[in-house]
């Protein structure tokens, strides 16, 4: 299917509030200069740039990165598919959305459901007060954590007093997160004071709580 006139929805998450941002973009509008969709909340922007050879700049924030994406598309596949996302290179997150507003607010709801099976819906909940609490930890550092915890945990690297496995959750502190075992009490404490520190925990093969 053609979307009608070559215009397009588009929609992404604000790494800082965790809104969904959508707007709707035309070929002519898009042509005429850079269009930048900021979040109401001004900690994120989405930035589209119409090149010379037709092509499409896509810069988008990303949930986990601590800087944003760039990806350069064709014309065609940003106004011409019915469905067309992007994904953080790093973690295969979907960033971006585009395509009718249906198959946008289909892959929008596909994305949130991933995100609540990565971290779990306590977790994200903790991740939406964070916002507005200075003490919690910086939400982007938040999701980089959540997000190496659930891969250790689904690949059996996460090491507890249980012989038959651990029940793992996040704790939250006011610089740190802690992996706690339900089970057993034990505890692994992940520094959140600053996104490096963050980054540097993407590089954990295996966590052993104590």
């Amino acid at each position: 299917m053609i979307l009608d006139q070559k215009q397009t929805a588009v929609a992404y998450r604000c790494p800082d509030c965790g809104s969904i941002v959508r707007s709707v973009v035309g070929i002519f509008s898009l042509s005429a200069d850079m269009i930048r969709l900021k979040c109401p909340c001004g900690g994120s922007a989405l930035e589209l740039v119409y090149t010379k050879d037709k092509k499409i700049r896509i810069t988008v924030p990303c949930l986990v990165c601590p800087s944003p994406h760039s990806y350069l598309v064709s014309s065609e596949a940003f106004f011409m598919r019915e469905s067309f996302n992007l994904a953080c290179t790093y973690t295969g997150l979907d960033l971006f959305f585009s395509g009718t507003e249906s198959e946008v607010e289909r892959a929008v709801a596909e994305a949130e459901a991933e995100l609540i099976e990565l971290a779990g819906e306590d977790a994200l909940e903790a991740l939406t007060q964070a916002k507005g609490e200075e003490s919690l930890t910086d939400p982007q550092v938040l999701e980089v954590i959540m997000y190496v915890v659930k891969e250790l945990e689904d690949e059996g690297n996460i090491h507890c007093g249980c012989e038959d496995g651990g029940e793992y959750e996040l704790q939250l502190g006011d610089e740190s997160v802690f992996v706690v075992c339900k089970k057993c009490g034990r505890e692994y404490e992940v520094n959140s004071n600053s996104v490096a520190a963050a980054q540097a925990f993407l590089e954990a093969d295996e966590i052993t709580l104590t």
